[in-house]
């Protein structure tokens, strides 16, 4: 069973990854890059300053800084822990895939920790904004599925890998919101 679904997870990497073009690669080369997401962090930060003030986008810093920092140590905990091999590292395939990054990485892919960092944002973000601003949580989807399917790309992770990723940034992103929400209540900042 477990056979049969990693060979799945193999032929669709494989399909995702060869619709890519040479036209495109620039794109997702850019979207992946953590760079190019410091623009929506600083306006984050903006809406927060603005509509929260100091001391709410204090624990805001806090909390998102301790979120990404523990949603990537469970990226590394998993990689190592499981050492399910990138798609760019696995001989089985890499010989049928496009590498459209200069280099593939670390050895070990699964989970993705662009995938699980970016949902974990999106939805921290869109939790902490949904009433005042309703056009955020579509934009930070959107964005989000772009960083995540960015890797699937460059063939640096297969589909499970990011799957995984989304599914834990989605589950981090609720539980430090709800933590947040927690704190502010109990030092009465609501």
């Amino acid at each position: 069973m477990l056979d049969k679904l990693v060979h799945l997870d193999q032929q669709l990497f494989l399909y995702l990854n060869n619709l890519g073009s040479p036209e495109w690669d620039g794109f997702w080369l850019f979207m992946t890059n953590k760079f190019s997401s410091i623009p929506l962090y600083v306006a984050l930060l903006g809406f927060s300053i603005w509509r929260f003030r100091w001391k709410k986008t204090l624990l805001i810093l806090i909390g998102v800084a301790l979120m990404i920092a523990a949603t990537d140590q469970l990226a590394n905990l998993f990689k190592y822990g499981v050492e399910r091999l990138r798609p760019c590292h696995d001989e089985d395939i890499n010989a049928y895939m496009r590498l459209v990054k200069a280099s593939c990485g670390g050895k070990f892919g699964y989970f993705s920790a662009h995938a699980a960092n970016s949902f974990a944002v999106a939805t921290f973000f869109s939790l902490l904004f949904k009433d005042i601003m309703k056009w955020l949580p579509p934009f930070l989807l959107i964005w989000a599925i772009i960083v995540a399917y960015s890797r699937i790309y460059i063939g640096v992770h297969y589909p499970l890998d990011v799957i995984t990723g989304i599914s834990i940034g989605l589950l981090m992103g609720w539980i430090f919101q709800s933590l947040y929400l927690k704190l502010t209540l109990k030092l009465n900042y609501a």
